[in-house]
């Protein structure tokens, strides 16, 4: 429980972004005598989703990766493309362990406070405070996660789609899969015309989780993608009996809207709320870990937090991806069916990770030469 209402840092939300970030200060002896306030209602103490992810080296994170693979396949109505993913490998973390993992390191700092509350409000005048259902804080800076209201409202004057989904994790009698590879998009079973795929994430040979997933601009009715889990498992799968051990459903906004302009002096935008999922694929994790980093290095230079969070080249790259999917959503097997089976692996994780060389980008961009993309191009100049 805080002792006082003020705090140098308010952190809202205890999601990815918030937890990361009250990590890395936590961390930095730099910033040992700030006072920081997480904000959230949830104790968080429940699996809501998981996070995957690739890196070359070991990080912090190697205590709670779930499992691990260096290989992946890309299935698409025409092509089975095989990837060998060295030097890198595609983790995935559950939720609940990233919540436990960060609780328990910040639990133990002395100036950091976590309040479980809902905030209703911030408001920046001479003082930044902190409204929640129970009290009101203030602080020298807030760290903002809840997505703004005029993304929604105003959502039809920037490039959205949904990456929206839902996934079972099964366990079946007998060994039914290969636990060395991830199925990182299957294209076989799809909803109409519509880019939909099948995600598969083997944890052992005997459980796995298998998700179905939309890139559109509308959700569906829960039960539709409960039959096509049902199917694929049956018919592409091969798996008869199986128990769902857990599920997990999500909407990720995929967007070129411009969060940056609810930053300020005061107030820094982070997470889905700052616009740090990646536009063009909804991965946020290693992006989420590279933004605060830099929102340290802000913080100690004393300069504006979300000074240079993106680079603008790729935010032009995601931004032509979009209006693609947006205008011709059909076009979405085939994206990526020349994104893998064009370029090599390592090169797209490099272009994912926005660490390409500008002649990679060009090789990939050539990869996609087509009308559609030619039209994406000029629309969006």
């Amino acid at each position: 429980m805080a002792e006082s209402s003020h705090f140098d840092y308010i952190i809202i939300g205890n999601g990815l972004a918030g937890l990361q970030l009250a990590l890395k200060l936590s961390e930095d002896n730099f910033f040992s005598t700030k006072t920081i306030a997480l904000i959230d209602p949830s104790e968080k103490n429940t699996n809501d989703k998981t996070w995957s992810f690739w890196e070359k080296e070991s990080s912090q994170w190697d205590s709670i990766i779930s499992k691990s693979w260096n290989k992946a396949s890309v299935l698409t109505s025409e092509k089975d493309i095989q990837l060998d993913l060295k030097p890198y490998n595609y983790n995935t973390i559950k939720a609940l362990d990233f919540y436990k993992y960060a609780k328990t390191k910040l639990q133990t700092k002395d100036n950091i406070h976590f309040i479980i509350e809902s905030v209703v409000s911030v408001e920046e005048n001479e003082d930044l405070l902190v409204t929640t259902n129970n009290s009101t804080y203030s602080a020298s800076h807030v760290f903002d996660s809840r997505v703004p209201e005029e993304f929604s409202i105003q959502n039809n004057k920037s490039i959205s789609i949904i990456q929206h989904f839902k996934g079972w994790i099964i366990k079946t009698e007998n060994n039914c899969f290969d636990d060395s590879k991830v199925i990182m998009m299957d294209y076989r079973l799809k909803d109409g015309n519509q880019t939909t795929f099948m995600y598969v994430l083997p944890f052992s040979t005997t459980e796995a989780l298998v998700e179905f997933t939309y890139f559109t601009e509308n959700v569906v009715e829960e039960h539709i993608y409960d039959n096509f889990i049902k199917t694929y498992i049956k018919d592409y799968l091969k798996i008869d009996t199986y128990t769902i051990l857990e599920t997990e459903q999500g909407q990720i906004p995929m967007s070129n809207f411009d969060f940056s302009k609810f930053n300020s002096n005061k107030i820094t935008k982070i997470g889905t709320g700052g616009g740090w999922v990646k536009g063009s694929t909804g991965y946020s994790f290693k992006h989420t870990e590279k933004k605060v980093s830099k929102i340290i290095e802000n913080l100690k230079a004393n300069q504006r937090p979300s000074r240079n969070l993106f680079k603008q080249k790729f935010k032009f790259y995601d931004k032509v991806f979009l209006k693609v999917l947006k205008d011709e959503n059909h076009k979405g097997e085939w994206i990526f069916k020349q994104f893998y089976g064009k370029n090599s692996i390592q090169t797209m994780f490099r272009f994912l990770d926005e660490e390409s060389t500008l002649f990679e980008e060009l090789k990939i961009m050539w990869s996609l030469f087509s009308w559609s993309f030619i039209k994406a191009f000029f629309k969006t100049l």
